[in-house]
């Protein structure tokens, strides 16, 4: 088991690249609100490179990359990377679009298991926007499933050989190898040129919830916004720092606490 996380406060790195999760780490109660869309603003005038790592869906992704003020779009738990540069959209797939069709009579299968044994359960309203996974609401517009349901439906997709992730609002199920971590660092290598070294001393990572857990037990400087408590008894891998404040506010305390360093 990894120690408690310290205070943001500790953290002494330079950083030059922020990879963040989306929901729960830049949003607050579904939103993005006005202290996290100025903290990206905020690293872009300072230069620090800002890269969305999220199971939000392709067509979500596809507009906070060409609108945000960000460097990309790693989406649907690493299945793709957008960046919009140069008035062009470049994609990165870390799953072949050919096998998409097969894919999805798959998922649609376990799909309709889930739904048939968690009747509670409801597929993720922004399902008809994605292109690999399915995404199976746990909470967000739904009352919240329990953790023994919310274990049999990861059962499920693990049962029929597929990948599942828990995030703060979804199972998020695919069928391939990839995973956040394994095209987070494919791209900071291969788009943006960074070796090992420079990854762990001047990349950050935030998140909240244990679909963050490969990248906490990656990135030396891995940060859990505070609403992470809820998780970390579950987390063998916990993140090294840990902010005062939860969601939306935590990602400004962040941001604020980066840019100090920055100075």
């Amino acid at each position: 088991m990894s120690s408690s996380p310290k205070p943001i406060a500790e953290l002494k790195n330079k950083i030059k690249f922020v990879l963040s999760d989306l929901d729960d780490t830049i949003t607050t109660e579904g939103r993005v609100p006005s202290e996290s869309y100025s903290a990206l603003w905020k690293l872009k005038d300072y230069n620090i490179k800002t890269i969305i790592v999220t199971g939000r869906p392709a067509g979500w992704c596809e507009m906070m990359a060409r609108t945000w003020p960000i460097d990309g779009v790693i989406g649907e738990n690493g299945a793709f990377f957008f960046r919009y540069i140069n008035k062009q959209m470049k994609r990165y797939f870390a799953s072949s679009p050919e096998h998409i069709e097969s894919n999805t009579n798959k998922l649609n299968l376990i799909k309709n298991e889930i739904l048939q044994k968690i009747p509670e359960s409801k597929i993720s309203s922004d399902q008809f926007c994605r292109m690999f996974d399915l995404a199976v609401d746990i909470c967000e517009d739904i009352p919240p499933l329990t953790k023994e349901q919310t274990q049999h439906i990861i059962s499920i997709f693990e049962k029929h050989g597929a990948q599942a992730k828990l995030s703060s609002i979804h199972v998020n199920g695919w069928f391939g190898t990839y995973d956040k971590l394994t095209t987070a660092k494919f791209i900071l290598m291969n788009e943006f040129g960074l070796t090992e070294e420079q990854i762990q001393s001047s990349c950050l990572y935030s998140g909240d919830s244990p679909n963050d857990e490969p990248l906490f037990s990656y990135f030396e400087n891995g940060v859990g916004v505070r609403n992470i408590e809820q998780y970390l008894p579950m987390l063998k891998s916990k993140p090294k720092y840990i902010t005062q404040h939860e969601a939306g506010k935590g990602f400004q305390e962040l941001t604020d606490k980066i840019i100090d360093l920055n100075r």
